[in-house]
């Protein structure tokens, strides 16, 4: 896991950001390989871990994170990690007057979380019992059972939907101790003290102590970097987080000008104990976000399984083998790690990797910094069947679904897309019929796997320019991920060529393939309007007179529409013709 690479650090912003982040962490580790003398993996897990030691000599390998969350979100995790354990002060109390002690009960851990105690406690025992027996510390790993290859026994039937509560609850990696940052002003419960506006945000990261523990934990991660190519951001859109998001990637942008800040902002299905107050606060957020992180960000992507960031989204996107719960956070947030695992995986290849630059300069050409994502979670692919055989069905529909809550115009403009397919592992990507035969499809005739795909996508996008990644390993889904398949698949996540008998046992999906789409087009320009008529719709001063007294000024904010309705004419096609649901209003 040693080598030259282009590093990339993650920041976490907000606890739903967290939930998608934990399952994507997850989604690296149980992808590592501890096999020194192995064949190295495709994807290069340097760019996104940090090798470490600990005091004591056993060596660690701890995600790049900076992951931000309020008081009360982590329950049974501890601030600082369990990898770097520091000396309990045990002099003796001096005080000598009466001392009452009150002791709260821990939360109570999940199946999960027990069995990965054990296994923890276990494999610090292994390590204990190997290092006492050696001369000098290893240079290297210990050759000893690794968490990753204890966590292989776990049992995959975990139920852990009644269990959740917080992203910690399904965290199966240890984490760095300058990784946790808690911002004890506002709190995770209740209903006092919420980070709801995008006002307190901002004005969070203007206050001396979260600012400087922001950037002391930035210069950590930077500086044992040496080639650090960005920087990864997972922002909560609907929350106060919003706020505190735009002035982190504005500070990231000042501060490492030169590096790449892709932006990912996310929101969830459904908010706990919402109101139509609490709505339009999320809106509101969502707007605000949007026009800050773009301009802030090398590439902005929001991405939500919702059917809109209005106060009345359609219903949620669905897949045709998931059989997810979109209220439950667990799940949809594992619906977006899988295709995050996809859209990231240019900037962290071993060979060919496109840096973070090259993929926003592809997309975001001419100011248009926002981009749509799509995907095909998993995609339909028969087991043994070729990659012609998966597209060339004769379908005049693409495979995939809204990830950013924006429909394709299906009219063949797009400015530019990014497509990844990741995991088709153990299939082929063209054909293979007997000599003689009449290829069923022009796709059958062609003799690469970029062949197969870009001509594909071109029969619907003539014209756009296209960059295609394809990624054989897929993303291995081991425990805690959640089992929502659909049974007609298989344990590598293709579809079984045979319907299963009725009574059955389910297999547990351990992989699925995935096919992904960064598309900059007309219909972001849509959706961007659609978001400006939204706001635009009520005086928010007489609607919601609370939101801009946290910030920011009333002119700031009509500032900010301003920027939204310009924003969205950029993505007029180049005749100058306006987007099919622009109106004269916007103009």
């Amino acid at each position: 896991m040693s080598g030259i690479c282009r590093e990339v650090i993650t920041l976490q912003l907000g606890h739903y950001s967290n939930f998608v982040g934990t399952h994507w962490w997850n989604l690296q580790d149980a992808s590592l390989s501890y096999d020194l003398d192995g064949p190295l993996g495709e994807i290069h897990s340097d760019v996104v871990f940090r090798e470490g030691q600990t005091s004591g000599g056993h060596i660690t390998y701890t995600p790049r994170l900076i992951s931000m969350d309020l008081k009360g979100s982590l329950r049974t995790l501890r601030q600082e990690g369990s990898l770097y354990e520091s000396c309990k002060d045990t002099s003796a109390v001096t005080w000598d007057g009466a001392l009452r002690m009150h002791k709260e009960s821990p939360p109570q851990k999940n199946p999960f979380l027990v069995d990965l105690e054990k296994l923890d406690a276990r494999e610090f025992l292994a390590e204990a019992d190997f290092s006492s027996s050696q001369p000098q510390c290893s240079a290297g790993p210990v050759s000893v059972d690794t968490v990753n290859s204890q966590l292989s026994r776990l049992q995959k039937g975990y139920r852990l939907e009644g269990s959740v509560k917080v992203w910690s609850d399904f965290l199966r990696i240890h984490l760095h101790p300058r990784t946790m940052s808690v911002i004890h002003q506002y709190n995770h419960d209740g209903e006092a003290n919420r980070l709801e506006a995008f006002g307190q945000g901002e004005a969070l990261l203007q206050q001396g102590s979260v600012l400087e523990d922001l950037e002391d934990r930035l210069h950590f991660f930077v500086e044992e970097c040496d080639y650090l190519q960005g920087f990864q951001v997972f922002c909560d859109m609907a929350d106060g987080f919003s706020g505190l998001g735009s002035k982190v990637t504005e500070m990231l942008q000042d501060s490492y000008s030169g590096r790449g800040v892709l932006t990912w902002g996310l929101a969830p299905v459904n908010h706990p104990n919402s109101t139509p107050m609490k709505d339009l606060y999320h809106l509101l957020n969502c707007t605000l976000s949007t026009v800050h992180l773009a301009n802030n960000s090398s590439m902005f992507c929001p991405l939500t399984l919702r059917g809109g960031l209005g106060l009345r989204p359609t219903a949620p996107v669905t897949f045709p083998y998931l059989n997810y719960n979109p209220s439950l956070w667990y799940h949809s947030s594992a619906v977006l790690a899988l295709a995050l695992d996809a859209f990231t995986v240019p900037y962290r290849l071993r060979n060919n990797s496109v840096p973070m630059w090259q993929v926003s300069d592809t997309l975001a050409v001419s100011g248009r910094k926002v981009v749509a994502a799509y995907g095909a979670i998993p995609f339909p692919m028969i087991h043994g069947d070729s990659l012609p055989d998966a597209l060339g069905t004769g379908s005049r529909s693409l495979p995939w679904k809204p990830l950013s809550s924006c429909a394709e115009l299906a009219d063949g403009r797009c400015y530019g897309q990014w497509t990844t397919f990741k995991g088709y592992e153990g299939q082929r990507l063209i054909s293979s019929l007997p000599p003689g035969t009449p290829p069923p499809s022009p796709l059958h005739s062609l003799h690469s796997g970029e062949d197969v795909l870009g001509s594909y996508l071109s029969s619907f996008y003539p014209n756009t320019p296209l960059a295609l990644q394809l990624v054989s390993s897929p993303s291995k889904l081991t425990a805690p991920f959640p089992q929502m398949f659909n049974p007609t698949l298989d344990a590598n996540g293709f579809l079984q060529s045979q319907t299963p008998p009725a009574g059955s046992p389910v297999p547990l999906v351990n992989s699925a393939p995935v096919l992904t789409s960064l598309q900059s087009s007309p219909g972001v320009g849509s959706w961007l309007s659609d978001l400006h008529r939204s706001v635009s719709s009520f005086d928010i001063r007489r609607v919601a007179p609370s939101f801009l007294s946290q910030g920011p000024e009333e002119a700031e904010y009509l500032e900010a529409l301003e920027q939204l309705k310009l924003l969205s004419r950029r993505y007029r096609d180049d005749s100058g013709g306006a987007t099919p649901s622009s109106s004269e209003d916007d103009d």
